[in-house]
């Protein structure tokens, strides 16, 4: 069994979401897009827009600057992804439709089957309604209903357009600029190349689903694969198995990190990686965070939710990557009637303790904001008294 250290899994990992192709020269084209969701193989999709939308970031990270409404064009009115519950609701190739039919099959909400018994008739009208006016948000709905609170408490009319998705009866066919769910017939999203091939057999779904989660990780442990589409890990280790048997995959032991682990036979496995990047909270290099802490040695929890007086670091919290380490992270967000992009708080790992390590660092990170908040259309950078990184941070930009 072949024996890696740490810092090549980690580099490793890194190639195989994108990190070491070269950044377009001039302004990222389709071309671009589609080699960095061929990467990914998902792009997760979260409404929180203190910064701004979360799927555009994983593209900054490994493309630079480029035109939020171009990227949007391409993953929505391409004809090449859709949108679907995978991990999380997130965007994938329509390619693999096929391989995912039998998820709505498999649905375990409760609400949508609920709504149809306490209101026969109401979910097929509407899917009528879909079908007869759509494209169709919840607010053209001719009974949308009234949300029952103010948070998660959703309306009738939200639910069983919902459960219409995640039953197959209805597909997304984009996002509002407010972030607001457009439906339409899955026969009006999805190519109908894709919608007459056959559906693919649950066990070998499932296998390829967990082949494709293995080449955009790179390398891996049986619950790291398993994650990326979210399968249940005790149905993905046989699977394993065969793909390594098919010369797929490779066990592998990692220094530091354990045995057992699987590494796909065509990843790459650079000498050295540079560059710096931000990465969203749901950038697929930190969205498992199991994984996070053990191969980058950074423990981290999204604090969205956490009550203000017990976050450790802030709201909407970026970590930083800096050549093939998580070196620090920063609290953002975009302050649009100020026109400034907000660093809440900055802070440095521990192990980073050599000072020119710690320059290095903030100079870097400094220039990532910097770009951010050009990209985002903003003034400048404004950056508070918090963390242990925020006054190196203000003195690198002098």
């Amino acid at each position: 069994m072949a024996r890696l250290s740490l810092p090549q899994a980690r580099r490793i990992a890194l190639a195989a979401q994108g990190f070491t192709d070269s950044r377009p020269r001039s302004a990222p084209t389709v071309r671009q897009f589609r080699r960095a969701m061929n990467r990914m193989s998902a792009l997760q999709l979260d409404s929180v827009n203190v910064l701004c939308r979360s799927h555009y970031l994983p593209m900054l990270a490994r493309l630079g600057p480029f035109d939020r409404d171009k990227l949007d064009n391409y993953l929505y009115r391409s004809g090449e992804h859709f949108e679907l519950y995978t991990h999380e609701a997130a965007i994938i190739s329509q390619d693999l439709q096929p391989h995912m039919r039998y998820r709505a099959n498999e649905v375990r909400w409760k609400a949508g089957p609920r709504l149809e018994q306490e209101l026969p008739g109401y979910v097929d009208a509407v899917l009528d309604e879909v079908s007869e006016h759509g494209p169709l948000s919840i607010k053209d709905l001719s009974e949308p209903g009234e949300r029952s609170g103010p948070w998660w408490g959703q309306s009738k009319g939200k639910v069983a357009l919902d459960w219409l998705y995640h039953t197959g009866r209805l597909s997304i066919r984009e996002r509002t600029p407010m972030f607001v769910t457009v439906y339409d017939r899955p026969e009006n999203v999805i190519r109908p190349d894709v919608l007459a091939r056959p559906q693919v057999e649950r066990r070998d779904a499932l296998k390829h689903q967990v082949a494709l989660g293995a080449r955009s990780h790179g390398i891996g442990t049986d619950k790291d694969l398993a994650d990326y589409f979210r399968l249940k890990v005790t149905e993905v280790r046989p699977l394993l198995d065969e793909l390594v048997a098919d010369g797929s995959l490779e066990r592998v032991d990692v220094t530091g990190w354990g045995g057992g682990l699987y590494l796909h036979t065509e990843a790459k496995r650079p000498r050295r990686l540079t560059g710096r990047a931000l990465l969203t909270p749901f950038d697929p290099v930190v969205w498992f965070r199991p994984r996070a802490e053990a191969l980058f040695d950074f423990h981290y929890r999204i604090e969205i939710y956490t009550p203000e007086p017990k976050r450790v670091y802030g709201y909407y919290v970026l970590p930083f990557l800096l050549d093939d380490e998580l070196v620090g992270r920063v609290d953002l967000k975009a302050d649009r009637k100020a026109r400034l992009l907000l660093v809440n708080g900055a802070f440095l790992e521990e192990r980073i303790t050599e000072p020119v390590e710690r320059d290095r660092v903030a100079a870097e990170l400094w220039s990532a904001l910097d770009e951010m908040a050009e990209w985002l259309d903003l003034d400048g950078v404004s950056v508070a008294d918090n963390g242990d990184l925020a006054a190196q941070l203000l003195r690198s930009r002098r």
